[in-house]
């Protein structure tokens, strides 16, 4: 199952958008500020509707700070809140969900459900409130989501949110994952439980990815020779390298020694075979040199290729090198355009002029690049004058 089309109202940046997502890959640009960040958070919104333990409706809506923290400044004062996804499954002739929630809060500051539906090819499965809901307006503090008893007729709904995978590992989140949380975190997508997810692969699993991630590497940072993960004394798993120097004798370090560069390579490569569900990436371009971050749309699409069903992938960037790539085509750019009235999410496909430039032989980067630039970046300089 993959996602095909994205409706939002007044959430974060957003006073409303709607955008067509290609089955494979997305790559979300913008200027700074401009709610790149924002965009990718609809998905793990989407997640979270899902848990049941310690998380459903409530706990998404206050972990992002309340109604007021989600709803778009430039909505209309008391505006609700609206998200709609459309899923395809992957088999020709499978099929076609639509998912809608539209949530606000009560006068206590609840966060309320003001209509939650759910189509499978147009016909209506769920459609909330119903008439339980009238009887007991409580229940519209939960989704039927996140329920159990309520979600049997459209369990691939909630089992693709479920496994959405957002990644923006941090190099000192995984150097040092107690000094940012001395409990343990379960897919922390920072990387405080990365190193112990890894070593929790099934042993031909983690060798076999661990051989091809090396293989990478070697080219990226040419003295490593080996690769591995193993627990130390005190059962804390390591990531380990052979590393050859000058010295007559190779020598061994773990990931407090390894560069941020390589941390986040690696860290990228396993993220690519780690799981099944729709991969969020935010801006894995950090820390990497340009020549590799290049080749990184190409990685991507090999890796992809290769799986028994090929995952869906959201990337945001800010990178003129990646975008450079010959094999993105406009289909897979989303811009963002930041205005008074919130932000635009815009296609190269649907603007006449920027087809015209993509069929002219300019690459994604060329079209795009320059629109989500700081106008006259030359001036910050005088600031200090």
């Amino acid at each position: 199952m993959h996602l095909r089309k994205l409706t939002i109202e007044n959430w974060k940046n957003f006073q409303r958008g709607e955008v067509d997502i290609p089955s494979h890959r997305l790559f979300l640009v913008g200027p700074n500020a401009s709610g790149k960040s924002n965009f990718l958070d609809i998905f793990r919104f989407l997640r979270d509707l899902c848990i049941q333990k310690g998380g459903g409706f409530r706990h998404a809506v206050e972990v992002r700070g309340g109604i007021s923290a989600i709803r778009c400044l430039a909505a209309r004062r008391y505006s609700d809140i609206a998200v709609e996804v459309e899923l395809a499954e992957d088999e020709e002739n499978g099929a076609v969900w639509n998912y809608l929630l539209r949530f606000n809060q009560d006068k206590l500051r609840r966060p309320i459900i003001k209509r939650e539906s759910v189509k499978r090819n147009g016909g209506v499965l769920l459609d909330r409130p119903d008439e339980e809901d009238k009887k007991d307006s409580l229940r519209l503090t939960q989704t039927a989501l996140e329920q159990i008893t309520a979600n049997k007729d459209f369990r691939p709904v909630v089992s693709f949110f479920q496994n959405v995978n957002y990644q923006h590992l941090l190099p000192q989140v995984i150097r040092d994952p107690q000094g940012f949380s001395p409990n343990p975190v379960e897919n922390d997508p920072f990387g405080r439980d990365f190193l112990q997810r890894i070593h929790n692969t099934p042993e031909k699993t983690r060798k076999s990815r661990l051989e091809k991630i090396l293989s990478v590497l070697k080219i990226a940072a040419p003295q490593l020779r080996e690769l591995e993960v193993k627990r130390d004394n005190f059962g804390v798993p390591h990531l380990v390298g052979l590393f050859e120097h000058w010295r007559p004798k190779a020598g061994k370090q773990n990931e407090t020694q390894f560069s941020d560069g390589t941390l986040r390579l690696f860290g990228l490569l396993w993220t690519l075979f780690e799981g099944d569900g729709l991969l969020v990436l935010e801006e894995p371009e950090l820390s990497l040199h340009s020549a590799v971050v290049q080749n990184l749309p190409e990685m991507i699409e090999r890796i992809n290729k290769k799986r028994k069903i090929k995952r869906q992938i959201i990337i945001s960037t800010h990178s003129e090198e990646m975008l450079r790539n010959e094999g993105i085509g406009g289909e897979e750019i989303l811009r963002l355009e930041p205005g008074s009235d919130g932000t635009l999410l815009k296609s190269p496909l649907k603007d006449p002029g920027e087809t015209q430039q993509l069929r002219s032989g300019l690459s994604v980067a060329d079209v795009v690049m320059p629109k989500s630039s700081p106008k006259n970046p030359e001036q910050m300089i005088l600031c200090f004058d």
